[in-house]
């Protein structure tokens, strides 16, 4: 038995592709649940031109695979949902710690919330 480990700082500024190789974004923070001991979300940075307009998507870290030989993240979402999805800005962060948020985000994108 291996593990494979990585520190978070490493992950972050990790491009993010989709299913089909296009590009999605960058990961710009990863959040903890530290309560559970888990990886909660990632932290996506979708859309905008030369980093005007960009948009801030919480994404359940389900939903990405780690690709450690291109070192990039695989995101299996379909990107009009993402497009369609509520984003945030830089300076106004939802409360993720809203269980009603959390619940909301994670079946949005057709994932089951890992606390239930």
């Amino acid at each position: 038995m291996s593990l494979a480990l990585l520190s978070a700082g490493s992950l972050l500024n990790t491009d993010v592709k989709n299913t089909d190789n296009e590009d999605i974004g960058t990961i710009t923070e990863i959040m903890l649940d530290v309560t559970k001991g888990r990886i909660a979300y990632a932290v996506l940075s979708f859309g905008g031109f030369l980093g005007l307009g960009e948009k801030l998507f919480a994404i359940p870290w389900v939903a990405l695979t780690i690709d450690t030989t291109d070192e990039k993240f695989i995101l299996n979402i379909d990107k009009e949902i993402l497009e369609k999805a509520s984003g945030f800005d830089h300076d106004d962060w939802p409360d993720m710690s809203d269980v009603q948020w959390n619940y909301n985000t994670y079946t949005y994108f057709g994932y089951d919330p890992y606390w239930d």
